[in-house]
Formats: C-alpha cells, sequence, structure tokens
C-alpha cells in the first residue's frame, strides 16, 4: 500500500489548470491512495475541491476538514456536506463519517479535523485575533469566555471520535495512521524551525485529542501510530513516545505539494 499525504492545499488559491496540475503530480507518484489534512479550499468551495481532485488524481482520497474549509461559511453547514459526499460512490470520503479505514492486514487509517482547543498556551492573555473568529459562523462575534468554552467543545470533540476509532482499530491493526488538521501535541506545534510560543499555541494545537493519543499507544506498547497533521505551515517530527510519531506538514499559499508517500 503506497499512501500520499498532503496537507493545507488551499486550491481556492488557484486557477482550473493549477488544480488539474496538482492532481496530475498526485497521479505522477503512482499512490494507491490520498489522504489529505485539511485547508483544502473554503465552506463555498471545498466538497467541489474535494470531488475534482478525486477525479482528476484518480485514486482513492481520504480527507479531514481545516478551519478554513468552513470560511465563509459554517461548521454545521460544511460537515454534513462533507458526510454526503462520502456517501457518493467513488467520492472523496470524510474520515470522521467512515470511521476505520482498512488499508491492510494491519493498518487502519482513522481521523478527524480536530481543532485548535485553547488549552495549551496563553488563552487568556494572548492578543491574536484569527481570521475564524471573523468568518466562521460559530466563532464569531463571541467574547473571550465564549469563545474559550466553543473551542474546549470542538476539542473535546475530536477527542471522543479518536477515544472510539483508536479503540475500534487497535483490536485489529498494528500500525494507526491518524489524520487530524490540527497538531496534538506541543512538541508537534512546528513554526519556521520552531515550536510555537504561548501567543499561537492555544490556536495551533488540539491538546484534547493528544492526551487520547499518548494514553491508547502508552497502554498497547506492542502497536505504532503515525499522526499526519498541518495548520502551521512548517514542517517538523516529534518523537512524543517510542511508538507515537507526529509529522507535521509544510505549505505555501499558491503551491501546493505532497508532503510524503508512505509505504505501508
Amino acid at each position: 500500500m503506497r499512501l500520499a499525504w498532503a496537507t493545507d492545499l488551499h486550491l481556492d488559491f488557484l486557477d482550473p489548470a493549477e488544480r488539474r496540475a496538482f492532481a496530475a503530480t498526485v497521479a505522477a507518484a503512482r499512490p494507491d491512495g490520498l489522504v489529505v489534512t485539511g485547508d483544502i479550499a473554503t465552506g463555498p468551495t471545498v466538497i467541489d475541491a474535494l470531488r475534482d481532485l478525486r477525479r482528476d488524481a484518480g485514486v482513492p482520497l481520504w480527507f479531514v476538514l481545516g478551519n478554513h474549509d468552513f470560511y465563509r461559511s459554517s461548521i454545521a453547514d460544511v460537515r454534513p456536506r462533507a458526510r454526503a459526499v462520502t456517501a457518493e460512490a467513488g467520492g472523496p470520503a470524510w474520515l470522521p463519517a467512515t470511521g476505520v479505514v482498512r488499508l491492510g492486514e494491519t493498518t487502519a487509517l482513522l481521523g478527524h479535523d480536530g481543532w485548535g482547543d485553547g488549552r495549551l498556551g496563553d488563552f487568556a492573555g494572548t492578543t491574536v485575533q484569527l481570521n475564524d473568529f471573523y468568518l466562521i459562523a460559530e466563532l464569531t462575534h463571541l467574547h473571550r469566555d465564549a469563545l474559550g468554552t466553543r473551542l474546549v467543545a470542538l476539542g473535546d470533540e475530536a477527542a471522543a471520535h479518536l477515544r472510539a476509532t483508536v479503540a475500534e482499530a487497535l483490536t485489529w491493526a498494528r500500525h494507526l495512521i491518524v489524520a487530524i488538521h490540527v497538531p496534538p501535541f506541543r512538541e508537534a506545534c512546528w513554526h519556521e524551525g520552531q515550536i510555537s510560543d504561548d501567543d499561537w499555541l492555544p490556536f495551533f494545537t488540539c491538546a484534547a485529542a493528544g492526551e487520547v493519543l499518548r494514553e491508547a499507544m502508552a497502554a498497547h506498547p506492542s502497536a505504532h501510530m503515525t499522526v499526519l497533521c498541518g495548520h502551521t505551515h512548517s514542517a517538523g517530527t516529534a518523537e512524543i513516545l517510542p511508538n507515537l510519531k507526529v509529522r507535521t506538514g509544510a505549505a505555501a499559499y499558491g503551491r501546493p505539494a505532497l508532503q510524503d508517500v508512505l509505504e505501508l
């Protein structure tokens, strides 16, 4: 099994010919499938962008959504459309809807969008203002306390989904590939070769998800987990446990790229 991985494609920055060129790059790598870890386009365009990429690349496509994928829309609107496209024959597949995907006899793929859940860094003191708080319906017009409560709930949702799917996968799989948009650990929150500081960490780590993943792999030392994430636009690898590795992908607006093709 050869699994291609891409993240933070931001296909809304490309014209149709450029999108087809990226799909041709995927096809040329001859993978058996492609996983995309979020920030694919924007709310109004993300589902069509995924359909086009799936068609033009010509391989199965699994994805999670990133914060940009809800811009100019809402979580309540985009996620049902992601679930609906997953039900289409031969369509792209949203991992929170598929549950555990069997990639081989002992390899499982699963994932969730995740969210910067405000638990790490200095949420109370940071002056960082993301576009999320102006362009995603559920996060607009919220006072700081209400925003914090909303972010924590989104992190908890991701953690609950991962707790269930990781437990299911570990009943048979020895290698788990976990796709999530937001890095689940401080150590994986890379920006230009450094770990993000306390002003940015609240919005660039999903700590609740990280707790679930760490706990699961500590309890199953004979299994191995590889986490694929993005969001920070900078590359890095973090070994959280001997059997838990996190790879964070790099990205640049207008220049989508494959991060790797994993030999499974």
